[in-house]
């Protein structure tokens, strides 16, 4: 809610909207471009957390994402002339937190290969300096050389993407064996860092330090077919990743837990492109 009563602010899985209550007005799109551009607008930093209601005569800032970038950043709103600036936006991802009664941002940025360190800005967002240093370790061990996106279409036309780690010390050129682990939708990681972790169900870091590829792809559903619909989906998109060069297709796995190890038990029924799989819970 605004904090005069007028209107409320809400999100429309693109943009962020001052809709004004009690008929008083016409619905107004404060970020402006967000469904066209295919970026998601979608959380306001609340700054002061005793606030009751959203000052509308102050900027608004919210963080940003690119649906097929996966870039991520922040964007400040003036209500009185819509439309985002952004002010940070690159290709990793972010957390953010501002002083309440300072323009001193805090935030964290993440990438395949960097961990979420804490850092400190202006509000200019130049020059920013790092607060932490919470993995050194990681220098003492084989690590992922990067991520890149595959785009593909599935098998029913949808235009959809997949997150492929790369493994350290990678070599362009060289083919690697890979494991596909799927769940719904999982491109949007392609900037998350990984602690590796024992007990974890799939950790990424774990086959890439081992000299695997990993590989992420998005999955969309046809209603009432939840099992060819992963295979219509993951079918054309590991032939994707194989046209990379990168991964050596006589040597592909899958991997799926809960939902995914259901998905991982149908589609080792329908094709043979993978040489292993594995089912979990």
């Amino acid at each position: 809610w605004a904090r005069d009563g007028s209107a409320v602010v809400l999100f429309d899985n693109w943009d962020m909207w001052r809709v004004p209550v009690n008929g008083a007005g016409k619905a107004e799109n404060l970020t402006a471009n967000g469904r066209a551009t295919k970026v998601r607008y979608q959380r306001r930093v609340v700054i002061d957390p005793r606030e009751r209601g959203i000052d509308l005569s102050k900027p608004l800032y919210v963080s940003m994402y690119g649906e097929r970038t996966k870039k991520e950043g922040l964007a400040v709103v003036n209500v009185a002339k819509p439309g985002a600036k952004p002010l940070l936006w690159e290709d990793a991802k972010y957390g953010f937190a501002r002083a309440r009664d300072a323009e001193t941002w805090v935030f964290t940025r993440q990438t395949v290969k960097e961990f979420p360190d804490y850092w400190v800005t202006t509000a200019a967002f130049t020059a920013p300096r790092r607060l932490t240093q919470a993995n050194p370790q990681q220098g003492e061990y084989a690590w992922s050389s990067g991520a890149r996106l595959v785009d593909y279409v599935t098998d029913k036309g949808d235009s959809l993407q997949g997150a492929l780690y790369l493994p350290a010390n990678y070599e362009p050129g060289r083919k690697y064996p890979t494991v596909v682990y799927i769940y719904e939708k999982r491109s949007q990681f392609l900037h998350s860092y990984s602690v590796p972790n024992e007990t974890q169900a799939f950790n990424p870091s774990v086959y890439t330090s081992r000299g695997y590829a990993v590989f992420q792809p998005d999955i969309v559903y046809k209603v009432n077919d939840p099992g060819m619909s992963a295979v219509w989906a993951v079918v054309p998109a590991v032939k994707a990743a194989i046209a990379t060069g990168i991964v050596d297709s006589a040597n592909v796995a899958l991997h799926g837990h809960s939902w995914g190890g259901y998905q991982t038990a149908f589609l080792v029924t329908q094709t043979n492109i993978f040489k292993s799989a594995i089912a979990g819970a």
